[in-house]
């Protein structure tokens, strides 16, 4: 029997608002991923341009757009699928934060849009991308020689009930582009990655943006790096450090996943989703302060 296998390139690097030196790079990384073997190239969230929110808007690209059909020829190039992260995506109704999913013909098949927003203030500092783009409306697959793999974009990591969804639906592998705050991401980018897979039995691939290695070089905002391959039983089989340039080529065996499933069988005890939607019932009890006061 044959090995189920896909190896992934799983990217990062200093992103700034100069789109042409960041698709530069990007292409540099996809070059460098195809050299070493890869079938998917995965670019990180914003990694085409980093900026605030007023930037970013200004900046937004459309699906045919130079950099996108570049992208496209690099892919059909080298005979590598890409999957940009996620870009300010400029439609004819709005703006989305878009996942570019590119075959290895240069064939641009489809995209997923961002469903959840990071609208949150982080140190002071606000970031509210609902004045930049709206949120997409469902989840997204791709299925690559017979793999399904499930599109996210950063913020959407917080939100297990995504992640669970795809993995129902048969995702053996999980994207998790990203552009993740330098802060929260020591804090909770490890932990959300790992959980997402073990929850899932599958593999998280989070290529990622990282700040700028020049203590003088002001950011945006600053972001973590660490671009992470975890497997299905949650081992970190990649991590990328503050490396403002990298790429690592990460075979995949599918059969890990298949394996997980068996031992640990979750999805299968998944209940329906009526009884999941149901109202919580409420059990009263009496705490140790209410029987006090009532022994008076």
């Amino acid at each position: 029997m044959t090995s189920r296998t896909l190896r992934v390139g799983v990217t990062q690097w200093h992103a700034t608002t100069d789109i042409a030196a960041n698709l530069a790079t990007a292409l540099r990384l996809i070059d460098r991923a195809a050299a070493d073997g890869a079938q998917l190239v995965t670019l990180p969230e914003n990694g085409l341009m980093l900026g605030t929110n007023a930037q970013m808007r200004a900046a937004a690209l459309h699906e045919d757009s130079d950099e996108v059909r570049r992208l496209r020829r690099a892919a059909a190039t080298h005979g590598v699928a890409v999957v940009l992260g996620g870009m300010k995506n400029r439609t004819a109704e709005a703006t989305y934060n878009s996942a570019l999913v590119i075959d290895a013909d240069g064939e641009l098949v489809g995209r997923y849009d961002k469903m959840h927003l990071f609208d949150a203030t982080i140190g002071g500092q606000s970031f509210e991308a609902s004045t930049v783009e709206r949120p997409g409306a469902g989840p997204v697959l791709l299925d690559l020689d017979g793999i399904r793999i499930g599109l996210t974009i950063c913020y959407d990591v917080r939100f297990p009930e995504l992640s669970r969804a795809l993995a129902a639906a048969g995702a053996e592998v999980l994207l998790v582009p990203a552009a993740f705050v330098r802060s929260t991401g020591a804090a909770h980018w490890h932990t959300l990655l790992r959980a997402r897979a073990i929850e899932n039995l599958a593999y998280v691939v989070a290529p990622a943006t990282v700040h700028s290695p020049d203590p003088d070089f002001t950011d945006a905002f600053a972001t973590y790096g660490h671009a992470l391959v975890v497997s299905p039983w949650g081992d970190v089989l990649a991590d990328l450090g503050e490396d403002p340039e990298a790429v690592r080529v990460v075979e995949l065996d599918l059969e890990a996943v298949s394996r997980a499933r068996s031992t640990l069988p979750v999805l299968a005890g998944r209940r329906g989703a009526d009884e999941y939607n149901d109202d919580p019932r409420v059990l009263a009890l009496a705490g140790r302060g209410a029987s006090a006061e009532g022994a008076r």
